[in-house]
Protein backbone atom coordinates (compact mmCIF):
# COMPACT_ATOMS: atom_id res chain seq x y z
CA UNK A 1 0.00 0.00 0.00
CA UNK A 2 2.84 2.16 -0.76
CA UNK A 3 2.18 5.74 -1.51
CA UNK A 4 -0.79 6.38 -0.22
CA UNK A 5 -2.04 8.82 2.30
CA UNK A 6 -4.00 7.43 5.08
CA UNK A 7 -7.32 9.10 3.75
CA UNK A 8 -6.72 6.88 0.53
CA UNK A 9 -6.08 3.79 2.99
CA UNK A 10 -9.23 4.07 4.54
CA UNK A 11 -11.28 4.56 2.06
CA UNK A 12 -10.08 1.40 -0.07
CA UNK A 13 -10.42 -0.29 3.24
CA UNK A 14 -14.04 0.79 3.72
CA UNK A 15 -14.88 0.73 0.10
CA UNK A 16 -13.90 -2.85 -0.41
CA UNK A 17 -15.07 -3.56 3.02
CA UNK A 18 -18.71 -2.95 1.71
CA UNK A 19 -18.34 -4.89 -1.63
CA UNK A 20 -18.49 -8.27 0.24
CA UNK A 21 -21.54 -6.82 2.17
CA UNK A 22 -24.01 -7.44 -0.63
CA UNK A 23 -21.90 -9.67 -2.16
CA UNK A 24 -22.30 -12.76 0.60
CA UNK A 25 -25.90 -11.83 1.37
CA UNK A 26 -26.25 -12.57 -2.45
CA UNK A 27 -24.38 -15.80 -1.96
CA UNK A 28 -26.88 -16.65 1.60
CA UNK A 29 -29.56 -15.85 -0.48
CA UNK A 30 -28.68 -18.46 -3.16
CA UNK A 31 -27.15 -21.25 -0.97
CA UNK A 32 -29.35 -21.02 1.88
CA UNK A 33 -33.01 -19.61 1.13
CA UNK A 34 -33.46 -20.12 -2.38
CA UNK A 35 -33.86 -23.89 -1.24
CA UNK A 36 -35.97 -22.52 1.90
CA UNK A 37 -38.15 -20.75 -0.92
CA UNK A 38 -38.12 -23.95 -3.04
CA UNK A 39 -39.74 -26.14 -0.48
CA UNK A 40 -42.32 -23.77 1.08
CA UNK A 41 -43.73 -21.29 -1.61
CA UNK A 42 -42.33 -21.63 -5.19
CA UNK A 43 -44.92 -24.73 -6.02
CA UNK A 44 -47.84 -23.48 -4.07
CA UNK A 45 -50.94 -24.45 -6.28
CA UNK A 46 -49.53 -28.06 -7.47
CA UNK A 47 -50.37 -31.26 -6.62
CA UNK A 48 -47.96 -31.95 -3.35
CA UNK A 49 -46.87 -35.46 -5.11
CA UNK A 50 -45.60 -33.46 -8.40
CA UNK A 51 -44.60 -30.41 -5.78
CA UNK A 52 -42.25 -32.97 -3.94
CA UNK A 53 -41.12 -34.41 -7.37
CA UNK A 54 -40.13 -30.95 -8.72
CA UNK A 55 -38.37 -29.86 -5.50
CA UNK A 56 -36.26 -33.09 -5.77
CA UNK A 57 -35.80 -32.22 -9.47
CA UNK A 58 -34.47 -28.32 -8.36
CA UNK A 59 -32.46 -30.30 -5.98
CA UNK A 60 -30.45 -32.62 -8.59
CA UNK A 61 -30.40 -29.68 -10.59
CA UNK A 62 -28.42 -27.46 -8.37
CA UNK A 63 -26.08 -30.38 -7.28
CA UNK A 64 -25.26 -31.45 -10.56
CA UNK A 65 -25.05 -27.83 -12.22
CA UNK A 66 -23.18 -26.50 -9.52
CA UNK A 67 -20.18 -29.24 -9.57
CA UNK A 68 -20.02 -29.73 -13.10
CA UNK A 69 -18.97 -26.05 -13.03
CA UNK A 70 -15.83 -27.34 -11.13
CA UNK A 71 -14.50 -27.36 -14.53
CA UNK A 72 -15.47 -24.24 -15.76
CA UNK A 73 -14.91 -21.87 -12.66
CA UNK A 74 -11.08 -22.09 -13.70
CA UNK A 75 -11.62 -21.05 -16.87
CA UNK A 76 -13.67 -18.39 -15.83
CA UNK A 77 -10.61 -17.34 -13.27
CA UNK A 78 -8.08 -17.08 -16.58
CA UNK A 79 -10.67 -14.92 -18.33
CA UNK A 80 -10.51 -12.50 -15.94
CA UNK A 81 -6.88 -13.10 -15.44
CA UNK A 82 -5.97 -12.08 -19.00
CA UNK A 83 -8.27 -9.22 -18.86
CA UNK A 84 -6.36 -6.29 -20.40
CA UNK A 85 -8.68 -2.53 -18.98
CA UNK A 86 -8.17 0.96 -18.69
CA UNK A 87 -9.92 -0.10 -15.39
CA UNK A 88 -7.79 -3.06 -14.53
CA UNK A 89 -8.50 -7.01 -14.63
CA UNK A 90 -11.22 -7.37 -12.12
CA UNK A 91 -13.29 -4.42 -11.54
CA UNK A 92 -14.81 -4.75 -14.87
CA UNK A 93 -16.11 -8.24 -14.02
CA UNK A 94 -17.40 -6.70 -11.03
CA UNK A 95 -20.00 -4.88 -12.69
CA UNK A 96 -20.79 -7.24 -15.45
CA UNK A 97 -21.35 -10.43 -13.13
CA UNK A 98 -22.79 -8.65 -10.62
CA UNK A 99 -25.41 -6.92 -12.64
CA UNK A 100 -26.35 -10.05 -14.67
CA UNK A 101 -26.67 -12.32 -11.72
CA UNK A 102 -28.77 -10.28 -10.01
CA UNK A 103 -31.15 -9.94 -12.70
CA UNK A 104 -31.63 -13.52 -13.03
CA UNK A 105 -31.60 -14.32 -9.24
CA UNK A 106 -35.26 -12.12 -9.34
CA UNK A 107 -35.66 -14.78 -12.36
CA UNK A 108 -34.91 -17.84 -9.92
CA UNK A 109 -37.13 -16.32 -7.36
CA UNK A 110 -40.34 -15.25 -9.28
CA UNK A 111 -40.14 -19.43 -9.89
CA UNK A 112 -39.19 -18.81 -13.15
CA UNK A 113 -42.47 -16.59 -13.71
CA UNK A 114 -44.59 -19.35 -12.62
CA UNK A 115 -43.66 -21.77 -15.52
CA UNK A 116 -43.44 -25.22 -13.57
CA UNK A 117 -47.41 -24.65 -13.43
CA UNK A 118 -48.09 -24.60 -17.23
CA UNK A 119 -45.15 -27.25 -18.10
CA UNK A 120 -43.19 -28.97 -15.26
CA UNK A 121 -40.66 -29.84 -18.44
CA UNK A 122 -40.55 -26.76 -20.20
CA UNK A 123 -39.65 -25.46 -16.18
CA UNK A 124 -36.77 -28.08 -15.99
CA UNK A 125 -35.24 -26.95 -19.19
CA UNK A 126 -35.42 -23.48 -18.33
CA UNK A 127 -34.27 -23.45 -14.83
CA UNK A 128 -31.20 -25.30 -16.19
CA UNK A 129 -30.57 -23.10 -18.37
CA UNK A 130 -31.30 -20.32 -16.70
CA UNK A 131 -29.07 -21.19 -13.60
CA UNK A 132 -25.68 -22.08 -15.38
CA UNK A 133 -25.62 -18.41 -16.83
CA UNK A 134 -26.58 -17.02 -13.53
CA UNK A 135 -23.85 -19.15 -11.82
CA UNK A 136 -20.85 -18.55 -14.11
CA UNK A 137 -21.71 -14.74 -13.99
CA UNK A 138 -21.99 -14.83 -10.28
CA UNK A 139 -18.60 -16.73 -10.35
CA UNK A 140 -17.00 -13.72 -12.24
CA UNK A 141 -18.11 -11.13 -9.93
CA UNK A 142 -16.80 -13.68 -6.68
CA UNK A 143 -13.45 -14.18 -8.39
CA UNK A 144 -13.45 -10.82 -9.44
CA UNK A 145 -13.85 -8.89 -6.16
CA UNK A 146 -11.25 -11.41 -3.81
CA UNK A 147 -8.79 -11.13 -6.81
CA UNK A 148 -8.18 -7.50 -5.85
CA UNK A 149 -6.71 -8.41 -2.40
CA UNK A 150 -3.25 -9.48 -3.76
CA UNK A 151 -3.34 -6.71 -6.47
CA UNK A 152 -4.11 -4.22 -3.48
CA UNK A 153 -1.05 -5.81 -1.69
CA UNK A 154 1.77 -8.22 -1.64
CA UNK A 155 2.58 -8.04 1.76
CA UNK A 156 0.57 -11.00 4.02
CA UNK A 157 -0.07 -8.67 6.73
CA UNK A 158 -1.74 -5.87 4.80
CA UNK A 159 -4.03 -8.08 3.29
CA UNK A 160 -5.16 -9.78 6.44
CA UNK A 161 -6.49 -6.12 7.05
CA UNK A 162 -8.21 -6.41 3.83
CA UNK A 163 -9.64 -9.47 4.12
CA UNK A 164 -10.61 -9.39 8.34
CA UNK A 165 -12.86 -6.14 6.96
CA UNK A 166 -14.28 -8.34 4.13
CA UNK A 167 -15.02 -11.05 6.55
CA UNK A 168 -16.22 -8.71 8.84
CA UNK A 169 -19.21 -7.23 6.77
CA UNK A 170 -19.43 -10.54 4.69
CA UNK A 171 -20.57 -11.78 8.11
CA UNK A 172 -23.05 -9.12 8.63
CA UNK A 173 -24.05 -9.47 4.95
CA UNK A 174 -24.31 -13.75 5.60
CA UNK A 175 -26.25 -13.68 8.82
CA UNK A 176 -27.83 -10.74 8.73
CA UNK A 177 -30.15 -12.51 6.50
CA UNK A 178 -31.60 -14.62 9.30
CA UNK A 179 -32.58 -11.57 10.73
CA UNK A 180 -34.58 -9.78 8.10
CA UNK A 181 -35.33 -12.68 5.74
CA UNK A 182 -38.61 -13.57 7.87
CA UNK A 183 -39.66 -10.01 8.34
CA UNK A 184 -39.32 -9.12 4.59
CA UNK A 185 -40.87 -12.34 3.20
CA UNK A 186 -43.68 -11.65 5.64
CA UNK A 187 -44.37 -8.21 5.26
CA UNK A 188 -44.61 -7.86 1.33
CA UNK A 189 -46.64 -10.81 1.29
CA UNK A 190 -49.16 -9.07 3.61
CA UNK A 191 -48.98 -5.79 1.39
CA UNK A 192 -49.90 -8.09 -1.55
CA UNK A 193 -52.27 -10.42 -0.04
CA UNK A 194 -53.29 -9.63 3.12
CA UNK A 195 -52.25 -12.00 5.06
CA UNK A 196 -49.65 -12.17 7.70
CA UNK A 197 -47.43 -15.56 6.05
CA UNK A 198 -44.43 -15.84 3.86
CA UNK A 199 -45.29 -16.20 0.69
CA UNK A 200 -44.05 -15.76 -2.76
CA UNK A 201 -44.63 -12.25 -3.37
CA UNK A 202 -42.43 -12.09 -0.41
CA UNK A 203 -39.66 -14.37 -1.62
CA UNK A 204 -39.78 -11.91 -4.93
CA UNK A 205 -39.41 -8.80 -2.64
CA UNK A 206 -36.43 -10.36 -0.80
CA UNK A 207 -34.92 -11.69 -3.73
CA UNK A 208 -35.03 -7.78 -5.39
CA UNK A 209 -33.39 -6.24 -2.03
CA UNK A 210 -30.77 -8.58 -2.50
CA UNK A 211 -30.07 -7.84 -6.08
CA UNK A 212 -29.97 -4.25 -5.12
CA UNK A 213 -27.77 -4.66 -2.30
CA UNK A 214 -24.97 -6.65 -4.34
CA UNK A 215 -25.01 -3.98 -7.11
CA UNK A 216 -24.26 -1.23 -5.16
CA UNK A 217 -21.42 -3.26 -3.04
CA UNK A 218 -19.69 -3.95 -6.07
CA UNK A 219 -19.94 -0.03 -7.62
CA UNK A 220 -18.33 0.22 -4.33
CA UNK A 221 -15.31 -2.05 -4.69
CA UNK A 222 -14.68 0.01 -8.28
CA UNK A 223 -15.08 3.16 -7.94
CA UNK A 224 -13.18 2.96 -4.02
CA UNK A 225 -10.27 0.65 -4.86
CA UNK A 226 -7.42 0.57 -7.27
CA UNK A 227 -4.68 -2.47 -8.54
CA UNK A 228 -1.55 -1.52 -7.68
CA UNK A 229 2.10 -1.98 -9.35
CA UNK A 230 5.31 -3.92 -8.57
CA UNK A 231 7.72 -5.82 -10.11
CA UNK A 232 6.13 -9.29 -9.07
CA UNK A 233 2.76 -8.15 -10.74
CA UNK A 234 3.94 -6.68 -13.85
CA UNK A 235 6.10 -9.90 -14.16
CA UNK A 236 2.93 -11.71 -15.34
CA UNK A 237 2.79 -10.00 -18.35
CA UNK A 238 2.10 -13.16 -20.71
CA UNK A 239 -1.51 -14.56 -21.38
CA UNK A 240 -2.06 -17.89 -20.25
CA UNK A 241 -3.54 -20.66 -21.75
CA UNK A 242 -6.45 -23.06 -20.42
CA UNK A 243 -3.53 -25.96 -19.65
CA UNK A 244 -1.26 -23.65 -17.78
CA UNK A 245 -4.40 -22.76 -15.55
CA UNK A 246 -5.18 -26.72 -14.72
CA UNK A 247 -1.09 -27.41 -14.71
CA UNK A 248 -0.74 -24.17 -12.41
CA UNK A 249 -2.94 -25.89 -10.13
CA UNK A 250 -1.95 -29.16 -10.22
CA UNK A 251 1.36 -28.39 -9.50
CA UNK A 252 0.43 -25.94 -6.45
CA UNK A 253 0.70 -28.79 -3.65
CA UNK A 254 -0.45 -26.51 -1.35
CA UNK A 255 -3.28 -24.97 -2.77
CA UNK A 256 -4.37 -27.79 -3.13
CA UNK A 257 -4.34 -28.97 0.76
CA UNK A 258 -5.61 -25.48 1.56
CA UNK A 259 -8.63 -26.38 -0.84
CA UNK A 260 -9.40 -30.02 -0.02
CA UNK A 261 -9.26 -28.20 4.01
CA UNK A 262 -11.72 -25.41 3.06
CA UNK A 263 -13.85 -27.96 1.01
CA UNK A 264 -14.92 -29.83 4.39
CA UNK A 265 -15.09 -26.84 6.45
CA UNK A 266 -17.54 -25.29 4.22
CA UNK A 267 -19.36 -28.04 3.70
CA UNK A 268 -20.25 -28.27 7.01
CA UNK A 269 -20.52 -24.89 7.87
CA UNK A 270 -23.07 -24.13 4.57
CA UNK A 271 -25.46 -26.98 5.06
CA UNK A 272 -25.75 -26.16 9.09
CA UNK A 273 -26.50 -23.01 8.37
CA UNK A 274 -29.09 -23.97 5.66
CA UNK A 275 -31.12 -26.48 8.29
CA UNK A 276 -31.34 -23.81 10.81
CA UNK A 277 -34.14 -22.55 9.70
CA UNK A 278 -35.35 -26.20 9.69
CA UNK A 279 -34.51 -26.79 13.15
CA UNK A 280 -36.56 -23.68 14.68
CA UNK A 281 -39.32 -24.25 12.46
CA UNK A 282 -39.83 -28.20 13.04
CA UNK A 283 -37.78 -29.18 15.66
CA UNK A 284 -38.28 -26.25 18.31
CA UNK A 285 -41.66 -25.14 16.87
CA UNK A 286 -40.03 -21.78 17.09
CA UNK A 287 -40.35 -20.57 13.48
CA UNK A 288 -40.44 -16.49 14.38
CA UNK A 289 -37.79 -17.05 16.61
CA UNK A 290 -34.97 -18.12 14.01
CA UNK A 291 -34.31 -14.18 13.98
CA UNK A 292 -31.60 -15.48 17.50
CA UNK A 293 -29.81 -17.47 14.82
CA UNK A 294 -29.00 -13.93 12.68
CA UNK A 295 -28.54 -11.77 15.47
CA UNK A 296 -25.87 -14.50 16.90
CA UNK A 297 -24.31 -14.99 14.16
CA UNK A 298 -23.99 -11.43 13.39
CA UNK A 299 -22.97 -10.45 16.80
CA UNK A 300 -20.00 -12.92 17.04
CA UNK A 301 -18.99 -12.29 13.64
CA UNK A 302 -19.33 -8.31 14.13
CA UNK A 303 -16.65 -9.18 17.44
CA UNK A 304 -14.12 -11.60 15.69
CA UNK A 305 -13.21 -10.08 12.25
CA UNK A 306 -11.55 -6.72 13.87
CA UNK A 307 -9.76 -9.33 16.21
CA UNK A 308 -8.03 -11.33 13.47
CA UNK A 309 -5.42 -8.87 13.05
CA UNK A 310 -4.71 -7.74 15.78
CA UNK A 311 -4.54 -11.54 17.08
CA UNK A 312 -2.69 -12.20 14.22
CA UNK A 313 0.19 -9.78 15.17
CA UNK A 314 0.97 -12.62 18.57
CA UNK A 315 -1.15 -15.56 17.37
CA UNK A 316 -0.17 -17.53 14.13
CA UNK A 317 -3.12 -18.32 11.44
CA UNK A 318 -2.95 -22.37 12.38
CA UNK A 319 -2.97 -21.06 15.60
CA UNK A 320 -6.31 -19.26 14.93
CA UNK A 321 -8.07 -21.57 12.42
CA UNK A 322 -7.45 -24.13 15.54
CA UNK A 323 -8.85 -22.42 17.92
CA UNK A 324 -12.17 -21.62 15.97
CA UNK A 325 -12.39 -25.32 14.15
CA UNK A 326 -12.31 -26.44 18.09
CA UNK A 327 -15.01 -24.53 19.29
CA UNK A 328 -17.36 -25.38 15.86
CA UNK A 329 -16.70 -29.17 17.18
CA UNK A 330 -17.83 -28.07 20.40
CA UNK A 331 -20.96 -26.93 19.36
CA UNK A 332 -21.98 -29.73 17.50
CA UNK A 333 -21.56 -31.92 20.39
CA UNK A 334 -24.52 -29.03 22.06
CA UNK A 335 -26.51 -29.22 19.14
CA UNK A 336 -26.65 -33.23 19.25
CA UNK A 337 -27.04 -33.72 22.95
CA UNK A 338 -28.61 -30.39 24.22
CA UNK A 339 -31.32 -29.55 21.38
CA UNK A 340 -32.84 -27.01 23.72
CA UNK A 341 -33.24 -23.34 22.90
CA UNK A 342 -30.85 -22.23 25.65
CA UNK A 343 -28.50 -24.70 24.86
CA UNK A 344 -28.42 -24.02 21.02
CA UNK A 345 -28.18 -20.48 21.74
CA UNK A 346 -24.68 -21.19 23.24
CA UNK A 347 -24.11 -23.80 20.39
CA UNK A 348 -24.62 -20.96 17.62
CA UNK A 349 -21.86 -18.86 19.46
CA UNK A 350 -19.22 -21.36 19.50
CA UNK A 351 -20.32 -22.33 15.91
CA UNK A 352 -19.69 -19.11 14.83
CA UNK A 353 -16.68 -17.65 16.67
CA UNK A 354 -14.64 -19.34 13.19
CA UNK A 355 -11.58 -17.73 11.51
CA UNK A 356 -11.43 -20.63 9.10
CA UNK A 357 -12.66 -18.45 6.00
CA UNK A 358 -9.71 -15.87 6.61
CA UNK A 359 -7.29 -17.85 7.50
CA UNK A 360 -8.33 -19.74 3.87
CA UNK A 361 -8.39 -16.68 1.88
CA UNK A 362 -5.22 -15.42 3.26
CA UNK A 363 -4.09 -18.68 2.79
CA UNK A 364 -4.95 -19.18 -0.98
CA UNK A 365 -3.82 -15.54 -1.63
CA UNK A 366 -0.75 -16.10 -0.33
CA UNK A 367 -0.23 -19.48 -2.10
CA UNK A 368 0.19 -17.24 -4.94
CA UNK A 369 3.79 -16.22 -4.75
CA UNK A 370 4.49 -19.77 -4.18
CA UNK A 371 3.09 -21.09 -7.21
CA UNK A 372 5.06 -18.26 -9.05
CA UNK A 373 7.93 -19.08 -7.63
CA UNK A 374 7.99 -22.74 -8.26
CA UNK A 375 6.30 -22.97 -11.37
CA UNK A 376 7.16 -19.64 -12.80
CA UNK A 377 3.25 -18.27 -13.67
CA UNK A 378 1.35 -16.34 -11.94
CA UNK A 379 -2.10 -16.51 -11.58
CA UNK A 380 -4.11 -14.19 -9.61
CA UNK A 381 -7.54 -14.65 -10.40
CA UNK A 382 -7.35 -18.73 -11.38
CA UNK A 383 -5.98 -19.22 -7.79
CA UNK A 384 -8.32 -17.07 -6.49
CA UNK A 385 -11.44 -19.19 -8.40
CA UNK A 386 -11.01 -21.79 -6.38
CA UNK A 387 -12.71 -20.77 -3.22
CA UNK A 388 -15.68 -19.96 -4.87
CA UNK A 389 -15.74 -23.13 -6.71
CA UNK A 390 -15.00 -24.64 -3.55
CA UNK A 391 -18.18 -22.32 -2.12
CA UNK A 392 -20.33 -23.62 -5.04
CA UNK A 393 -19.52 -27.34 -4.38
CA UNK A 394 -20.28 -26.74 -0.67
CA UNK A 395 -23.52 -24.92 -1.73
CA UNK A 396 -24.37 -27.80 -4.04
CA UNK A 397 -24.29 -30.45 -1.33
CA UNK A 398 -25.59 -27.93 1.09
CA UNK A 399 -28.70 -27.65 -1.17
CA UNK A 400 -29.04 -31.36 -1.54
CA UNK A 401 -28.87 -32.58 1.89
CA UNK A 402 -31.60 -29.51 2.96
CA UNK A 403 -33.70 -30.43 0.61
CA UNK A 404 -33.04 -34.57 0.86
CA UNK A 405 -33.59 -33.51 4.54
CA UNK A 406 -36.93 -31.61 3.75
CA UNK A 407 -38.21 -34.33 1.62
CA UNK A 408 -37.44 -37.06 3.46
CA UNK A 409 -38.61 -35.74 7.15
CA UNK A 410 -41.70 -34.20 5.84
CA UNK A 411 -40.61 -30.95 6.18
CA UNK A 412 -42.41 -29.31 3.15
CA UNK A 413 -45.45 -27.78 1.95
CA UNK A 414 -47.71 -27.17 5.12
CA UNK A 415 -46.29 -29.38 7.07
CA UNK A 416 -45.16 -28.26 11.12
CA UNK A 417 -43.48 -29.42 14.29
CA UNK A 418 -46.51 -30.82 15.66
CA UNK A 419 -45.90 -33.22 12.51
CA UNK A 420 -42.47 -34.43 13.08
CA UNK A 421 -42.27 -38.14 14.98
CA UNK A 422 -38.98 -39.37 16.34
CA UNK A 423 -37.79 -40.55 13.07
CA UNK A 424 -38.14 -37.42 11.37
CA UNK A 425 -36.02 -35.30 14.06
CA UNK A 426 -33.54 -38.74 13.85
CA UNK A 427 -33.19 -38.47 10.02
CA UNK A 428 -32.57 -34.60 10.69
CA UNK A 429 -30.09 -35.11 13.16
CA UNK A 430 -27.74 -37.22 10.77
CA UNK A 431 -27.42 -34.47 8.13
CA UNK A 432 -27.47 -31.54 9.99
CA UNK A 433 -25.04 -32.22 12.83
CA UNK A 434 -23.44 -35.45 13.23
CA UNK A 435 -21.86 -35.50 9.53
CA UNK A 436 -21.02 -32.07 9.24
CA UNK A 437 -19.71 -33.04 12.66
CA UNK A 438 -16.86 -35.76 10.90
CA UNK A 439 -16.09 -32.99 8.21
CA UNK A 440 -15.14 -30.46 10.64
CA UNK A 441 -12.53 -32.53 12.60
CA UNK A 442 -11.36 -33.68 9.17
CA UNK A 443 -10.56 -30.53 8.08
CA UNK A 444 -8.95 -29.11 11.07
CA UNK A 445 -6.73 -32.45 10.91
CA UNK A 446 -5.91 -31.46 6.85
CA UNK A 447 -4.89 -28.13 7.70
CA UNK A 448 -2.59 -29.12 10.58
CA UNK A 449 -0.42 -31.70 9.02
CA UNK A 450 -0.68 -30.79 5.65
CA UNK A 451 -0.84 -26.66 5.49
CA UNK A 452 3.20 -25.74 5.28
CA UNK A 453 2.38 -22.34 4.06
CA UNK A 454 2.32 -19.49 6.89
CA UNK A 455 3.30 -15.48 7.21
CA UNK A 456 7.04 -16.61 8.08
CA UNK A 457 7.32 -18.47 4.93
CA UNK A 458 5.45 -16.15 2.37
CA UNK A 459 7.44 -13.42 3.63
CA UNK A 460 10.74 -15.71 2.94
CA UNK A 461 8.97 -16.34 -0.48
CA UNK A 462 8.42 -12.99 -1.79
CA UNK A 463 12.01 -11.28 -0.95
CA UNK A 464 13.23 -14.52 -3.02
CA UNK A 465 10.90 -14.30 -5.55
CA UNK A 466 11.31 -9.91 -5.88
CA UNK A 467 15.18 -11.04 -5.89
CA UNK A 468 14.91 -13.72 -8.93
CA UNK A 469 12.55 -11.09 -10.48
CA UNK A 470 14.45 -8.17 -10.58
CA UNK A 471 17.92 -10.15 -11.45
CA UNK A 472 15.99 -11.19 -14.68
CA UNK A 473 15.06 -7.56 -15.33
CA UNK A 474 19.36 -6.60 -15.16
CA UNK A 475 20.32 -9.45 -17.86
CA UNK A 476 17.90 -8.78 -20.24
CA UNK A 477 18.69 -4.86 -20.21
Amino acid sequence: MENRTKAQKITEWIAFAFGNLGHSAFYGALSTYFIVYATSDMFVGIEKNTANKLIGLITALVVIIRLAEVVIDPILGNIVDNTKSRWGKFKPWQIIGSVVSSILLVVIFTGIFGLAKVNWIAFAIVFTIVFVVFDVFYSLADVSYWGMVPAISNNSKERGVFTSLGSLTGSIGWNGLAIIVVPITVYFTYLATGKHEQGSQGWLAFAVIIGLLSILSALSVVLGTKEKHNVIRDSAKEKTTIKDVFVGIAKNDQLLWISLSYLMFSVAYVTTNGVLYYLFKFVLGKPNEFWIAGVVATIVGFTTSPLYPILNKFISRKVLLTIGQCAMIVAYIIFITAPSQLFITIGLVLFNFSFTQLVTVLSLTDSIEYGQLKNGNRNEAVTLTIRPMLDKISGAFSNGIVGGIALLAGMTGSATAADMTAKNIHTFDIFAFYIPLGMAILSLLTFLFKVKINEKMHAEIVEELSAKLEAEAVEKQ
